[in-house]
């Protein structure tokens, strides 16, 4: 059997295989996008007893500009199939039960993405030939916003919010993951069914 030293130590090449690969999925990870997660629930909202619900339709467009090919708020769009299918397997994995008319709860989504520019300025506080020393650092990029509500169907009151805030890529099935993955992470939050 084939066996590298490393540090004293002797590893069989499938050792070294394998601790590679878990060293490189550690390091895949670790580059995804962080998704800022944020929820909220009215004082008195109550869970217990809800086990169903519906996806509300998205609400029509109404606006100067057109929404691009790939707008999750598009009903034909690829980015608007993944975040309405992401949307229910997400729910159903917390133990809730999809009706497509009458249920215990509706849920409605929205996602955008927008240029954001992040200027950094640091400072370190002292002068050279007279001019502070001062370094800035200049980002460009997209940023999404998912957010996900639920509603109490009878009063149509705002039971709970979660909103995911994520740099996300301009390639619609970059686009698409980084929604599932978005939803994923805001739904996670919600309580489970009971």
């Amino acid at each position: 059997m084939a066996s590298t030293i490393l540090g004293g130590r002797r590893f069989s090449l499938g050792t070294i295989a394998l601790i590679t690969c878990a060293a490189a999925a550690m390091a895949a990870a670790a580059c995804a996008p962080h998704i800022d997660v944020r929820t909220v629930a009215a004082p008195d909202a109550n869970f217990a007893g809800r086990l169903t619900f519906r996806i509300l339709r998205v609400p029509a467009h109404s606006g100067g500009t057109p929404l691009a090919s790939n707008d999750p708020m598009l009903e034909n769009s690829i980015t608007y199939a993944a975040l309405r299918d992401e949307v229910r397997r997400a729910f159903e994995s917390r133990g809730y039960h999809y009706s497509s008319t009458a249920a215990d709860m509706d849920v409605a989504y929205y996602a955008t993405a927008a240029p954001v520019l992040d200027v950094r300025t640091f400072d370190y506080g002292y002068d050279w030939r007279g001019f502070p020393r001062q370094y800035v650092d200049v980002f460009q990029y997209e940023q999404g916003t998912v957010i996900i509500d639920v509603i109490d169907p009878p009063t149509r009151r705002l039971l709970w919010r979660g909103e995911g805030k994520a740099a996300v890529s301009t390639d619609p099935n970059k686009y698409a993951k980084e929604l599932r993955r978005a939803v994923d992470a805001i739904v996670k939050k919600f309580p489970p069914a009971r």
